[in-house]
């Protein structure tokens, strides 16, 4: 392909492919924070240097004079453009850094305007040495990129605590092998995990107790609880006027809605942004065009008739959303979803509890369980042409292929997050500075980014608080893990392209996202989905829905036979 045409796909793909939330964190609503993270810190002495080595990852490097160590310029990203990032160039990450030989200097951008910077960056081929985390990069970036990128097919074996991994969970080296058997990215797995992976639906269960109400335990009881939040004060204040059963933000509400609210029809769709799920027989399918997605559209339309949805659903923005769950004095919203209830109501967390998954359309509890993307991607550190030494760069990130190491890129330091219990189990700590454990966790490590695996044997030695935080998401396994299924009303896997799809996707994703995404929104407001159901189907296979299915299709044939 010639330049000019790869830098407009660049380009184009930012806006044609990019979609959806991730769990556990608000989305970054602030301004780019790019900053080159100094490379000096104060002289640790050789106690406490001996100390912290044994807390990090198996050596893979002699440390040299600061001076002669070779520098990298790694760009990351973080969902808040406000978290602190001091972490990442002292304590524990700095002495990954001297045990490998090597110096950092960091280059971090907010989620917010990533999209836009990324996109120049690649045209620009200005580029670092690395792109650190899987938020960074998307599988067509790499590929339409592909000369931009060391290939690291052959070089992972001379990663040893990363070969161990592999040889352990087979899955690490599936996820990052394209379809060309090559290999681009290094992988993760993440560590702690429920079964229920992907987001819960919380219940003000305040509210259900001022007004006398049963917790729902089927969609019509959801519908009348939700319907007497809105008509009956639920918060008790003497404004009926000032709930919202349900609320949300216009960063991505077709996807929110698909993976929340409208779940109990079944329309899981894949976290890679593509519209793809897996029906009751294990078989993809485009959700927006399925019967089960045009009756949940139809529900959520007479929810918005009934005055249930926020009318500013569509048009806040995040901070507002954020500012009406976590209103002080008490949350204004009836029925919220999240990784976990504090994570998006904060402080107003005791008002809610799980709601147990209810009985869907058809009869079936459906429940996301996005394990094979939540748990276990690739691109967490994709090297460019521009290093000059890949193998360096590789030895300092085999390092955090090791228990501990891992342990820390997820809470924070042993010694600040996390304590030594000195009988071979660790403990995460709670903050004490008034912030939630997810919160924190994101303020002081990588968390959800980054190389990393841990050995599962390990975990059994790490406590975590069960009051809040991945504590509390493990112990409410016990209410829905009885939903939980992997082969069916699931989003499609993360799965491979080759070269030649990804560019059609990106060319088909251009005209059939937004339709979609437009249509969704008017059904909702509007109405009249019944009677421009047909011509819907019919603009969307004018627009190349069948190519798009059929390229889907190819996929995950390729991935069902990669997990043989």
């Amino acid at each position: 392909m010639r330049k000019n045409t790869k830098k407009w796909f660049s380009l184009m793909l930012a806006a044609a492919m990019a979609a959806g939330t991730l769990t556990g964190c608000g989305s970054g609503d602030g301004d780019k924070t790019q900053e080159s993270q100094g490379n000096s810190v104060e002289e640790q002495t050789k106690e406490q240097s001996s100390g912290q080595a044994d807390k990090g990852g198996e050596a893979s490097g002699e440390a040299s004079s600061q001076d002669e160590r070779p520098t990298f310029k790694i760009v990351t990203v973080r969902w808040d453009g406000n978290w602190p990032t001091d972490f990442l160039s002292e304590g524990f990450m700095k002495e990954m850094e001297e045990k490998a030989g090597i110096n950092i200097e960091w280059e971090i951008y907010s989620y917010g305007d990533w999209s836009e910077q990324r996109s120049l960056l690649l045209a620009s081929e200005d580029l670092p040495d690395a792109f650190l985390g899987s938020i960074t990069l998307t599988a067509s970036d790499i590929a339409m990129n592909r000369e931009y990128f060391v290939d690291l097919t052959d070089k992972i074996a001379d990663m040893p605590n990363l070969t161990k991994a592999m040889e352990a969970d087979p899955v690490l080296r599936a996820i990052c092998t394209g379809r060309d058997g090559k290999i681009y990215s290094l992988p993760k797995r993440l560590a702690m995990r429920p079964k229920v992976n992907g987001d819960m639906a919380y219940i003000n269960r305040e509210w259900l107790e001022r007004l006398n109400l049963e917790m729902p335990t089927t969609i019509d009881e959801l519908t009348e609880v939700l319907l007497k939040f809105k008509e009956e004060d639920a918060d008790g204040d003497g404004d009926p006027n000032n709930e919202f059963p349900l609320t949300g933000d216009s960063g991505a509400p077709l996807f929110d809605d698909l993976w929340h609210v409208l779940s109990p029809f079944g329309t899981m769709v894949s976290r890679d942004g593509n519209w793809m799920g897996l029906n009751n027989d294990g078989e993809p399918v485009f959700v927006p065009v399925q019967e089960n997605y045009k009756e949940a559209v139809k529900w959520m339309r007479s929810l918005w008739e009934q005055g249930i949805v926020d009318p500013e659903r569509f048009t806040q923005d995040g901070s507002t959303r954020q500012a009406k769950q976590q209103a002080e004095g008490g949350s204004q919203v009836g029925l919220i979803f999240g990784w976990t209830a504090d994570s998006q109501v904060g402080m107003n967390v005791g008002q809610f509890e799980v709601l147990e998954a209810v009985e869907g359309w058809n009869g079936i509890h459906y429940l996301e369980s996005a394990t094979d993307y939540l748990d276990v991607t690739d691109r967490e550190l994709v090297i460019t042409k521009n290093c000059k030494d890949p193998d360096a760069l590789l030895r300092w990130a085999d390092s955090f292929y090791t228990d501990l190491a891992s342990l820390q890129m997820t809470y924070g330091e042993i010694g600040v997050a996390i304590t030594d219990n000195g009988d071979g189990t660790y403990s995460v700590d709670r903050p004490t500075d008034g912030t939630s454990m997810d919160t924190f966790a994101w303020c002081h490590s990588l968390r959800d980014y980054g190389p990393k695996w841990m050995d599962p044997a390990f975990e059994e030695n790490v406590i975590l608080p069960v009051e809040e935080g991945d504590g509390v998401k493990r112990a409410e396994d016990s209410i829905n893990e009885q939903y939980v299924t992997l082969d069916r009303n699931i989003g499609l896997p993360m799965v491979h392209y080759t070269d030649e799809e990804l560019e059609r996707l990106t060319t088909l994703s251009s005209d059939i996202s937004p339709y979609v995404n437009t249509q969704y929104s008017h059904w909702v407001v509007d109405g009249g989905i019944e009677e421009e159901w047909d011509g819907y189907i019919q603009k969307l296979k004018e627009m190349g829905l069948d190519e798009y299915i059929q390229i889907q299709e190819a996929a995950f044939a390729a991935y069902k036979e990669s997990m043989k």
